[in-house]
């Protein structure tokens, strides 16, 4: 790597990059190592992206980060997500695994921002993000069709799907498998109202196998078997960690439920375990 290349190298070495990063970038710019705008336009990247590795993960997932014009195209896009009301860490967080949004049309940009807007999600709000994330992926069209798909899957009205989407727009990412397990249990199996899981649409960011289902049958026995007040609520017991699950609901009933653990260990594996209806039982 030396040889003509040997400026470029003591340039980037000046930079902050190793002689292993300089080989990476320079399996990423194939033939364009030696040009010298490469130098000015990683100072710039390693200013945005805030460290070596984040920058040279943007560069190894959009090679036109180095072939495209800063001054013509990178920064009025930088430029069009500040005036958004993204920050830069916002920025940083949306752009290392989508860098071409750098590299596009900056009128592409407005208008994500603007789709964005639409979805009822204010700019400067910390959803924003999720927001503009969600509809990078989707042309107006699919965003309405989701949306009826969505009112259809959980029976919500016009109002309650709003609501979903202002406060969880990353939901219309989802597939609609995804989305019709998580209604057909939510809804058929556990009893909740549409309404109530349109107020609380984080519901539906938890996994189903893993989080969803186990901890609805760990609350479904333990009421049942009078371990646990009839009135607890099951949504207040998904968005609190596994060590503090375990605490507070596993833990406590080692006598009385000595196959509980393991029986939740098994439902949280996908298992379905065959000692009763619902796989637990009281010793």
């Amino acid at each position: 790597m030396e040889g003509y290349l040997g400026p470029v190298v003591a340039q980037l070495t000046g930079l902050g990059l190793s002689r292993s990063q300089i080989a990476r970038l320079a399996s990423y710019c194939h033939s364009n190592l030696h040009l010298t705008s490469i130098v000015s336009k990683l100072r710039y990247y390693l200013l945005l992206f805030g460290s070596i590795d984040n920058t040279l993960q943007a560069l190894n997932r959009n090679f036109y980060l180095i072939t495209s014009d800063l001054d013509r195209v990178v920064k009025p896009n930088v430029a069009a997500l500040w005036d958004s009301g993204l920050g830069d860490c916002d920025i940083v967080k949306l752009c290392i695994p989508n860098p071409w949004l750098l590299t596009t049309n900056v009128e592409s940009i407005r208008a994500m921002v603007s789709c964005a807007e639409s979805l009822g999600v204010p700019r400067g709000s910390r959803m924003f993000i999720y927001a503009v994330r969600a509809v990078a992926f989707l042309s107006e069209e699919k965003i309405a069709t989701k949306v009826v798909y969505l009112k259809e899957t959980f029976r919500w009205s016009d109002a309650q799907v709003g609501i979903v989407v202002s406060k969880f727009p990353i939901l219309l990412t989802r597939s609609k498998d995804s989305l019709r397990s998580r209604s057909e249990f939510l809804i058929s199996k556990v009893g909740l109202e549409p309404a109530y899981i349109a107020h609380r649409p984080i519901l539906l960011s938890y996994s189903l196998e893993g989080r969803l289902r186990p901890r609805y049958y760990v609350v479904k026995f333990l009421k049942e078997n009078e371990l646990l007040d009839r009135g607890r609520d099951y949504y207040k017991t998904l968005f609190i960690s596994e060590k503090v699950f375990m605490e507070k609901f596993i833990c406590p009933h080692k006598e009385a439920a000595p196959h509980l653990a393991d029986d939740y260990v098994d439902a949280c594996r996908g298992e379905v375990p065959t000692r009763s209806d619902l796989g637990f039982r009281v010793a």
